[in-house]
């Protein structure tokens, strides 16, 4: 394996999803979040497809064996996806890529619960950790107006948002624990294919509570969002190709990075200190529970 290659993807990828984020910012909550998951999955299914037809045959990668699992997938990604968007309405990218990183933590909790993985006491130290994290970022937020009841529209909304972006995590962290469980069972372009299908039909459907008719600028980052998601989809998957998840997990949080230079240079904004200092706590127990696990795993005969 080329560790250097896998890294490279996996840096590629954390910029394409946080691009993707900032086309949803840019839309401004503009148009319904329903119609912004059809476009991102309807979208993204172009490239998935043609990345597939690369590998071999399309039909043989796609075949499952298990259509349930791929439906708790589907709608819990399709949740996680819902409570992003919605919580970018209220708060800044950056704000929400550092609360996106609850979601290793919530995925340790219920790997626990769910599969009966046996979690030492080093994950449960950094599950600890992170969520102090999470605090110090609560607490910012909702510090200045004392309660959400208390506070005027602003400190409501950003209490709002940031409920809402732990929601997602919570969502994307059942996705990742039905990941785990199908990817001993499935091909990785089924996984990918079925959730990028499920989500196009589920933001389909709601057609029915009214979508708008998007002009050039609304479209184009639709568009954007649908091409970006997909792309990181491929890449992460490429990535693990060339190197372990464990050695990769770590530059998940370059998108803290990316998510400040695009907030600077496009969106005119900056995360505040908390949110750094609490992006930090959470990135440093997840790089520190990654190291332990390669300890431990050396370790083993």
């Amino acid at each position: 394996m080329n560790a250097r290659t896998g890294v490279s993807l996996k840096i590629l990828s954390a910029l394409c999803a946080t691009l993707m984020l900032a086309c949803v910012k840019g839309l401004g909550g503009n148009i319904p979040t329903g119609e912004v998951i059809f476009f991102r999955s309807f979208v993204a299914l172009f490239p998935l497809l043609i990345w597939l037809k690369l590998q071999g045959p399309v039909i043989a990668q796609i075949k499952t064996k298990n259509i349930f699992g791929h439906l708790i997938r589907g709608f819990s990604g399709t949740g996680g996806m819902y409570f992003n968007y919605l919580a970018l309405v209220y708060i800044s990218l950056a704000d929400a890529t550092a609360i996106s990183y609850a979601a290793p933590l919530f995925t340790v909790i219920m790997a626990a619960i769910l599969l009966r993985e046996n979690v030492h006491a080093a994950r449960w130290m950094a599950v600890v950790v992170g969520f102090t994290g999470i605090v110090v970022m609560l607490w910012a937020h909702l510090r200045d107006s004392g309660s959400l009841l208390s506070g005027g529209f602003t400190q409501v909304s950003a209490g709002l948002g940031v409920i809402l972006a732990l929601l997602a995590a919570m969502c994307t962290a059942v996705s990742s624990v039905q990941i785990r469980f199908l990817n001993g069972i499935e091909r990785p372009g089924a996984i990918v294919f079925y959730f990028s299908l499920m989500t196009m039909l589920i933001g389909l459907a709601t057609i029915f509570f009214g979508w708008k008719i998007p002009d050039t600028k609304q479209l184009l980052l639709l568009t954007g969002c649908g091409f970006f998601g997909g792309m990181a989809q491929i890449l992460i998957t490429l990535s693990l190709r060339y190197a372990d998840a464990s050695l990769l997990a770590p530059f998940d949080y370059t998108t803290m990075v990316w998510s400040m230079m695009i907030g600077f240079l496009f969106l005119d904004s900056l995360p505040t200190a908390s949110t750094l200092v609490g992006a930090s706590v959470i990135a440093a127990a997840g790089i520190l529970a990654v190291l332990s696990e390669r300890r431990r795993g050396k370790a083993l005969p």
